[in-house]
């Protein structure tokens, strides 16, 4: 009994020195464990869970405002079209001769501008065609009319008879930024209501692709998949605002290859109101002839300057003429905003209309010279 209960007794008393002695050798490694479990625990109360950036939302907010647009010409149009140009036998066969023209069609895309049924979609679109049908996300179908057309902008307006459609928040372009992601919405190849995303790429890109010598092209580039079918369709940014119509793409083969390019939204507001109001785009110019500065035309006019618009010429009794600008004028601001190219001046002339004045900052042979002018019809 007497050894049982030593055995017992110096087990305890083994048991607590053994215990003390480890308390006493590994304070630190107890110390470091529960140090970094309460880090873990202080993490996983803290940090949100990652979840993948994604255009779930920009889509479907942007889906059932963009419709899907087939626009054909008739007959007796056609053979109006046709009777218009030069007929090549027309000295042999007589003025009366004429061929049977093959009708035009085309499909694209269009963007809901309101409730009641307007709708913004590019000029080459629908500029050719007396007869537009829409169909809206939905499914139902309409046969439009063609409110106004304005080539110089490749931008035209139609109208169906509904009520209660969808509406894009239009967003500002001029807050866009190289680099951000951007969603392109449209029918490529017939394909309805098809999203693809890629980034702005560039702003003010002037491509020559309007053969009008009074184009208006200041371009948003982007590298989201753009084709055939696309045209008109909306340009959104990542929270589904529209930022611009896409128009055309930069390509050898007439479809996708790399570069899309798309009409800024800010741009497009001041020349759809104008064609619902007045039916057609009250333009106004400044009446010069321009050209980007470069560093050899700045040191042949004297000037430590990289950036802005050289007047190479004025038109007589031109807007600009009559508010005394000069031919080698730099015009750097409109309104308090920089111009760093032709395309970015006429984007922003071409958001005013006659009789605006606009106020320009003008560097003249070094001297800066502020100077309002108001815009006249072209």
């Amino acid at each position: 009994m007497k050894n049982l209960l030593s055995l017992i007794f110096a087990g305890v008393v083994g048991g607590f020195i053994a215990l003390s002695f480890s308390k006493m050798v590994a304070p630190d490694h107890a110390t470091v464990s529960e140090v970094a479990t309460n880090h873990a625990r202080q993490v996983n109360l803290n940090t949100k869970p990652v979840v993948g950036f994604n255009f779930i939302e920009a889509s479907e907010k942007a889906m059932p405002c963009v419709v899907h647009i087939s626009a054909a010409e008739s007959k007796t149009l056609a053979n109006k079209r046709r009777q218009n140009q030069r007929e090549p036998y027309s000295w042999f066969f007589g003025d009366g001769f004429s061929f049977e023209s093959p009708q035009k069609e085309g499909t694209g895309s269009g963007v809901i501008l309101s409730e009641d049924g307007y709708i913004v979609t590019n000029n080459h679109v629908v500029g050719f065609a007396d007869k537009v049908d829409v169909t809206l996300y939905d499914n139902r179908k309409f046969q439009a009319t063609i409110v106004g057309k304005d080539p110089q902008s490749d931008l035209a307006v139609l109208k169906i008879e509904a009520r209660g459609l969808p509406v894009l928040q239009r967003g500002d372009s001029d807050m866009a930024r190289i680099g951000e992601w951007v969603l392109a919405v449209g029918n490529p190849f017939d394909l309805t209501s098809t999203v693809t995303a890629g980034i702005i790429s560039a702003k003010g890109r002037d491509i020559n692709v309007n053969d009008d010598k009074r184009a208006i092209e200041s371009f948003i580039q982007t590298d989201a998949a753009v084709n055939p079918g696309n045209s008109g369709g909306a340009l959104v940014d990542a929270q589904g605002r529209l930022i611009g119509i896409n128009t055309a793409i930069a390509s050898r083969t007439g479809s996708y290859a790399g570069y899309s390019f798309a009409i800024p939204v800010n741009i497009m507001n001041k020349i759809v109101d104008d064609i619902i109001e007045y039916g057609s785009y009250q333009r106004g110019f400044l009446g010069v002839n321009i050209v980007d500065i470069d560093s050899d035309l700045a040191g042949e006019l004297g000037l430590d300057i990289s950036q802005g618009v050289v007047i190479e010429g004025l038109a007589d009794g031109g807007a600009a003429a009559s508010a005394g600008l000069l031919p080698n004028d730099v015009i750097t601001e409109v309104d308090g905003k920089m111009v760093k190219s032709a395309p970015e001046l006429q984007e922003l002339i071409g958001r005013a209309k006659v009789g605006d004045v606009v106020n320009l900052t003008v560097n003249r042979f070094g001297q800066i010279k502020y100077i309002s002018v108001k815009l006249k019809a072209g």
